[in-house]
């Protein structure tokens, strides 16, 4: 994908939001932080993306992780929209992250979440459905990207944060549709002896053709 991409430092923006003005690197501090942007407020499918992540907030808040939405909507806008989406929860999940104004659009450009198909009726580039997991080192650690006709799931989310975590912690990737108390693959980079260290709680290796010792799987 190009631009701002998995690896890259976000930019340290300054951006006027629901919660007041103030920039990207201040408010990320030492956290995790998920930065995801919608097409446009009062519009379906954004609606029930933002009540999805109300609804979700105290799992991210658990993880120690914050959350800032994106649109090129003014802040008037986000404050007025804010109310159908909490109806729409039917009150039992308030919107209490902010939601950035980009009435220009020219953030959501350097932060690579642009649709290339999408514009408004001026002809000004739309943003995706993009979603850009954060750390506290300020990189980009992982990047959705949907088209303005799929919603997002964010059971995905919370998966792929949770993978991403464990991974920072220990030697280690998670496998296809691996979930939480699942068991998880050694990295390859190291070997039988060092796992026997770095996993007192053993491991088992993969019988394959090639009689290669790649696929190591432990619990974490």
């Amino acid at each position: 994908m190009p631009g701002l991409t998995i690896g890259d430092q976000i930019p340290n923006l300054e951006v006027e939001t629901t919660h007041g003005k103030f920039k990207l690197h201040g408010f990320i501090s030492d956290s995790y932080c998920i930065i995801f942007s919608h097409p446009a407020d009062f519009t379906p499918v954004c609606t029930t993306e933002l009540a999805s992540m109300a609804a979700y907030a105290d799992k991210f808040a658990e993880r120690g992780v914050k959350l800032l939405g994106f649109s090129c909507d003014d802040v008037q806008s986000h404050k007025e929209w804010i109310k159908d989406i909490e109806a729409y929860a039917d009150n039992k999940h308030r919107v209490g992250f902010p939601i950035a104004a980009d009435p220009t659009g020219e953030l959501i450009k350097e932060l690579n979440m642009v649709d290339p198909d999408e514009k408004d009726s001026s002809g000004r580039p739309l943003p995706s459905r993009a979603l850009h997991i954060v750390g506290p080192d300020k990189k980009i650690k992982l990047s959705f990207l949907y088209p303005g006709s799929t919603g997002r799931n964010m059971d995905e989310v919370v998966r792929a944060l949770d993978s991403l975590k464990k991974a920072s912690q220990h030697k280690i990737a998670t496998p296809a549709n691996w979930k939480p108390g699942d068991q998880v693959v050694i990295a390859p980079s190291v070997s039988d002896e060092q796992a026997k260290e770095m996993f007192p709680q053993g491991f088992k290796t993969a019988e394959l053709p090639s009689g290669k010792n790649y696929l190591r799987f432990t619990n974490v």
